[in-house]
């Protein structure tokens, strides 16, 4: 790229002391900005652009010459007009930047980088309408800084003849059924989210997310084009994958006045403290934990929805005829993570101090059992030592990690404590090796097994096990998790734990059965172990209440209906 000119500017005065051109000096070179030819030279740049056609577009003026240009425009027209000129030299001689910044609406953009002043000129559009721009360009500018000048030249000239914004301009929610552009990823609910819109005959389409492309102009670039050729009505996202921390494709989809549906399922605190940007009147949260709906609106977001987990119900089936011998047929089963080494991790990669390594165990049980939600919240209330160190931590990253780390312990602490109430039961334990370790001082009554596919082996397993268990994390103090949905949509009996926002979804001893603490599990175990037809009128029942109400269908089409209700235009 060209490097910036180095130059000094004198102003040059009539015998009246009026300002009537401008020397241009670079080493032993120099010249005169209007020259013999006079206050024509620059108001030519007026001849393909007379106000009278500038109704319908957004003036900007690319170098601001000597000012007599501008004044000139603005003299005929009254609309909000924009500088780009970062030659502060020049523009102080002239006085014009004052006489621009008086007319309401107009902006002076002198950002050293042609990107940034580019996206500074798009906001400024899209505050004043998106109409199109019209390009008044100063050719003595590209003498001062060619690389620069002619960018930002070529790029609203291009604006001008494509009129982008006038093709993203079109109405939103049209029709009956939503256009929905899939910001995908690997994570696995987007898989559900894809088949459930096949079913529904929902148009869509994927805009791949690659870990290394994230906020980067080839993402933005696709982007742009699939709103062109597309046309959605939103856009939907994982967790605020795709979402980059700086918040440029927040301020992209604002700009282009595109709504941003992203749903959680996974702790939106835990994701979102990391994201410098966060809030946008564009964007729509939906979380599958109803405890956070309140704290998500004190961030700023105006609208925040509570969207539960659901099932795809085309794979887990009901299991025809199970194997009566497979090896992993089992009167009580549990699936899940040990969080052993998930904490263990996160206490490495958080190298935190030795008074909040000492306390870790303690804080977490502590955490566990208060009815607060959120790890941050709870220090600064019931362990104001612990906050201090915590605030003394250099970087946000570390943060993150205590608070995750104290949200895996606490589950740890929690699932362990269930699990053993089920060892009298000789358990099949489908996870990691952690459990190996966790339950190493108990008696060799329970059997341990690898990791189980979400996709490929649990839709099968399931049914084979007489009483599916499940305790769940506390980083969901109130809400259900993905097996509450999963192990009656294929047949099969569940024990969990009890959650308050249970309720909304099943009715209790009837379609779904829950132990409010740990202890209560084995008599409920015993009970059910001896009732088969006890079991299969509380399978029957859930797996009614799921097709009617928990597919990701359901989910889907609530979703679709709150985004047209917070921006459908009436």
């Amino acid at each position: 790229m060209q490097q910036r000119t180095s130059y000094s500017a004198t102003p040059l005065y009539s015998a009246d002391g009026t300002l009537c051109d401008i020397e241009i000096s670079v080493g032993t070179r120099r010249w005169k900005m209007l020259g013999a030819a006079g206050a024509p030279r620059e108001l030519s740049i007026l001849v393909s652009s007379p106000a009278r056609n500038c109704a319908a577009l957004l003036p900007v003026f690319i170098g601001s010459g000597t000012g007599i240009a501008i004044r000139k425009f603005m003299e005929s027209y009254d609309g909000p007009l924009a500088v780009v000129d970062k030659e502060p030299d020049i523009a102080d001689h002239t006085g014009i930047r004052q006489h621009v910044l008086a007319r309401a609406g107009s902006v002076w953009i002198d950002s050293d980088s042609a990107d940034d002043a580019l996206r500074q000129l798009t906001l400024w559009q899209t505050a004043n309408g998106a109409a199109p721009l019209r390009a008044m360009l100063n050719p003595a500018w590209l003498r001062l800084d060619r690389s620069y000048y002619a960018a930002v030249h070529e790029a609203v000239t291009a604006s001008e003849k494509a009129d982008f914004w006038g093709k993203v301009a079109y109405p939103r929610f049209q029709s009956t059924t939503p256009r929905i552009l899939l910001i995908t990823s690997q994570y696995f609910l987007m898989g559900e989210v894809v088949a459930a819109l096949n079913r529904m005959q929902v148009p869509y389409e994927l805009l791949a997310l690659d870990d290394d492309s994230l906020g980067q102009n080839e993402f933005v670039e696709r982007l742009l084009k699939a709103v062109v050729s597309f046309r959605p009505d939103f856009a939907l996202t994982i967790n605020h994958l795709g979402v980059d921390r700086e918040g440029v494709l927040t301020d992209l989809l604002a700009r282009l006045q595109l709504p941003l549906a992203s749903w959680f399922v996974d702790n939106p605190h835990l994701i979102l403290y990391m994201y410098k940007r966060l809030v946008s009147p564009w964007t729509a949260l939906f979380t599958w934990d109803a405890d956070n709906l309140e704290s998500l609106r004190r961030l700023g977001f105006a609208h925040v929805f509570h969207l539960p987990l659901g099932t795809d119900v085309t794979r887990f089936v009901p299991l025809q005829n199970p194997v009566a011998s497979h090896p992993l047929r089992a009167d009580v089963s549990f699936v899940g993570n040990s969080m052993v080494y998930k904490v263990a991790q996160r206490m490495k990669a958080g190298r935190f101090p030795a008074v909040m390594l000492r306390s870790y165990k303690t804080v977490a049980a502590g955490f566990s059992n208060s009815d607060e939600r959120c790890v941050r919240t709870y220090l600064e209330q019931a362990r104001p030592d612990i906050f201090a160190a915590y605030l003394q931590l250099p970087a946000s990253e570390q943060r993150l990690a205590y608070e995750t780390m104290i949200t895996w312990e606490a589950t740890r602490q929690y699932r362990n404590s269930c699990v053993r109430q089920t060892l009298a039961f000789h358990p099949l334990i489908v996870g990691d090796k952690g459990w190996r370790t966790a339950l190493r001082h108990e008696p060799a009554t329970w059997r341990a097994h690898s990791e189980l596919s979400y996709y490929t082996d649990l839709p099968w397993f399931y049914p084979l096990c007489t009483i599916n268990f499940n305790c769940t994390s506390k980083q969901m103090k109130g809400a259900v998790n993905q097996r509450v949905f999963d192990v009656p949509a294929c047949g099969a009996f569940l024990l969990t734990d009890k959650r308050k926002q249970m309720d909304e979804l099943f009715e209790p001893g009837k379609e779904v059965i829950f132990y409010s603490e740990p202890e209560e599990a084995p008599e409920l175990i015993r009970f059910y172990l001896k009732n088969s037809a006890a079991r299969a009128k509380v399978v029957a029942a859930a797996r009614s209440r799921i097709l009617a109400a928990h597919t990701y269908e359901h989910r889907l089409r609530q979703l679709m209906n709150d985004m047209r209700t917070a921006f459908g235009r009436p």
